[in-house]
């Protein structure tokens, strides 16, 4: 029997390979996110530390220096958050290009291979056709061979 050779393999190959590189992206580019996340919970975590530290300092003796400090410390906390918000608003449009990127590599891999399905069928088609004619071929010549005897 004969064996099917895709012509376009190494262009279903490549198309495999750029997938796996778009998902190696998005990954990376939602470990990113998270890692953007982590830092504003920390960044939440040492603000609200301070808030509590102002607060005690209001409620026990009066240190106009410690709160003064205190307060600049919260009021530095806050602009370091709407940085990493930002941050984070960044490292989400990059996941989403990441996303477009894998999206369209996988749609073009399974295009690939429907194709390659396709012309396997085809294969297949002509190969049974092929089959049949020398079957009939066969018979004919055995068919002949009885009426000559």
């Amino acid at each position: 029997m004969a064996k099917f050779i895709y012509s376009m393999q190494n262009i279903l190959n490549l198309k495999v390979k750029l997938e796996t590189q778009a998902k190696n992206e998005f990954a990376m580019a939602n470990a990113k996110v998270n890692e953007e996340e982590e830092r504003l919970k920390a960044l939440y975590d040492r603000k609200e530390a301070y808030s509590q530290r102002l607060k005690e300092l209001y409620s026990d003796k009066i240190s106009v220096l410690d709160i003064k400090e205190t307060t600049n410390a919260v009021e530095i906390m806050e602009l370091q958050i709407e940085q990493q918000k930002e941050r984070i608003r960044r490292a989400n449009s990059e996941l989403e290009l990441a996303r477009e990127a894998l999206k369209e590599a996988m749609q073009e891999r399974q295009t690939h291979e429907k194709l390659r399905e396709n012309a396997f069928e085809l294969f297949k088609e002509e190969v049974k056709a092929s089959e049949n004619k020398e079957i009939d071929e066969l018979v004919s010549y055995r068919y002949g061979q009885a009426k000559e005897d």
